[in-house]
């Protein structure tokens, strides 16, 4: 808190201090004026200093009547220090006769920000007070408050113990490099106020933040109860003003104040556990058959997560959120499982059709866990589970393309995931996945491209060849002399890896004949230097 001087006032000369308009309300209370009011009443002051602009002539016929210097108002001076008497001046004419107006010479006007302000206020019944607080601010700013000694007593554990220290009579309190004189002016006001929290409901939150701290400063408890009160009630409109509440309402801990009630809005006493949270919320979501308000969600929770995985404190409950991810992922596999079963029996279309729609849902959960794996770099289980399918697999085949080809989008995510460096399976498991699942990808090709919104050709071409290419060369030469099989006879409706197909013949032909080339020159070169 800026330092504060207590003295006893000296016989106040006539000074010049501009009040401000005061309401005094059945409680005794003054109304603080706004801050445009405030900023308007401190700059009229400054009125005076303006520059007047040339009166036009006059005609030579006609004479105006001069007005005596003497008669205008003295100008307000800025006050010194906690002083009360201030300096005047006045300017007198050298030759005042009738005819042209003759004005003084002005002396040069100082700069706006030199020019001290002055602001009286008083609080309660006027003519009553018997102590003053002066509030010293930059650029010259200087705000008098007349109060009531037995007000700060009862509201003010701070003044009460500075005044404490001093001599009955009339004080004079002096609060230099105060930053803000508005929230001090407030917040003495609402010392002079019965009902509190029905004055802070006008106010914002950042304000009353500002109010709180003053509050603090000043040992007004009962002001930090009624703005505690409040925090507790109000909405926090984003994350910045949450930080900012909880920053203070932190602090206010620390100096042993009850803070709890507004803490529980941030913070629980019941101790569920993280995993079975995150478990209930998949659940929902995943169970949803409504498919607008899925996808919403499902991409709000994946935002979250995301934001979570940047926070160097989340590292510690990474492992619950993967292993709840996994369980739901074992779930999906389950079920669609059951539903490839239920497809692959000899029943009519009206029958068939919720299992179809189901088996679509399915999918795209699945797609959607995997997902949220790949943005937390754990989706190398996943890959070796999807890889292990072999039953589902071979259901996948006798399923009409129509009820299956969502499934096989999820193969092709993680073939993406592969070649990009996002997960990293074993090598038994990047060959087995392309064992069990790239003939129906292939199959199933032709509907992901017109049946997917977001299947992307090009991006899954260069995946899968990518993968194919991380393989040993044998697995490489198998895989794509299969493709290029499917390839020639299904055309557009296969994937093309051809870029891949051109690195393996590279690898196959190319470079063995560039070994030999070097043996055979090698050898050359050692029977030369024989001879």
């Amino acid at each position: 808190m800026a330092e504060i001087g207590v003295r006893k006032v000296e016989e106040q000369g006539q000074t010049k201090i501009r009040n401000v308009p005061i309401a005094v309300t059945p409680e005794g209370f003054w109304c603080c004026p706004a801050p445009v009011v405030f900023q308007k009443t401190l700059k009229s002051q400054n009125a005076p200093n303006k520059p007047k602009s040339s009166s036009p002539p006059l005609k030579s016929n006609v004479q105006k009547k001069q007005i005596p210097l003497t008669e205008k108002k003295p100008a307000i001076t800025p006050i010194r220090s906690a002083s009360t008497s201030d300096d005047q001046r006045s300017f007198t004419p050298d030759d005042p006769g009738v005819g042209a107006p003759i004005f003084p010479k002005r002396p040069p006007m100082p700069k706006v920000e030199h020019v001290p302000r002055k602001v009286a206020i008083e609080f309660g019944e006027p003519g009553t007070s018997d102590m003053e607080v002066i509030l010293l601010g930059k650029h010259g700013y200087c705000v008098k408050l007349s109060v009531h000694k037995k007000v700060f007593l009862e509201n003010s554990s701070f003044f009460t113990e500075k005044l404490s220290q001093q001599e009955p009579g009339l004080f004079c309190l002096e609060i230099d490099d105060c930053k803000d004189a508005e929230i001090y002016i407030e917040t003495v006001g609402l010392m002079y106020c019965k009902e509190m929290k029905q004055r802070l409901i006008k106010q914002s939150v950042s304000r009353v933040l500002y109010i709180l701290k003053v509050a603090e400063l000043l040992g007004f408890n009962s002001c930090i109860l009624s703005c505690l009160e409040y925090l507790e009630a109000v909405p926090w409109v984003d994350k910045e003003e949450e930080e900012k509440v909880v920053s203070s309402v932190l602090r206010l801990q620390g100096e042993g104040i009850e803070v709890t009630p507004v803490l529980k809005r941030i913070s629980s006493d019941v101790s569920n556990s993280p995993r079975d949270t995150i478990l209930h919320i998949m659940e929902l979501v995943l169970k949803n058959n409504e498919e607008r308000s899925r996808r919403e969600m499902k991409s709000m929770v994946l935002k979250l997560l995301r934001e979570n995985n940047s926070l160097p404190s989340y590292a510690d409950s990474a492992d619950v959120v993967n292993k709840t991810v996994y369980i739901s992922c074992r779930n999906c596999l389950d079920s669609l499982l059951s539903l490839f079963k239920q497809a692959a029996e000899p029943e009519s279309m009206d029958t068939k059709e919720p299992v179809v729609k189901q088996i679509a849902l399915d999918a795209d959960n699945l797609s959607w866990l995997l997902e949220i794996l790949a943005d937390r770099q754990a989706a190398d289980g996943f890959a070796r589970i999807w890889a292990t399918q072999q039953e589902l697999a071979t259901l996948h085949s006798k399923l009409p393309i129509v009820s299956r080809y969502h499934v096989s989008n999820i193969t092709a995510r993680l073939f993406v995931g592969i070649g990009k460096g996002e997960l990293l399976p074993v090598k038994d498991t990047r060959r087995l996945l392309f064992q069990t699942w790239l003939q129906p990808l292939i199959n199933d090709y032709s509907w992901l491209q017109h049946g997917c919104r977001s299947f992307d050709r090009k991006v899954v071409e260069e995946g899968i060849g990518r993968t194919i290419l991380t393989l040993p060369l044998e697995d490489q030469q198998s895989i794509l002399l299969a493709w290029l099989d499917s390839f020639l006879k299904a055309g557009d409706n296969c994937p093309n890896l051809q870029r891949a197909f051109e690195v393996w013949w590279r690898r196959t032909f190319i470079r063995p004949y560039a070994d030999v080339q070097a043996e055979v020159l090698q050898s050359d070169n050692s029977m030369t230097s024989k001879q």
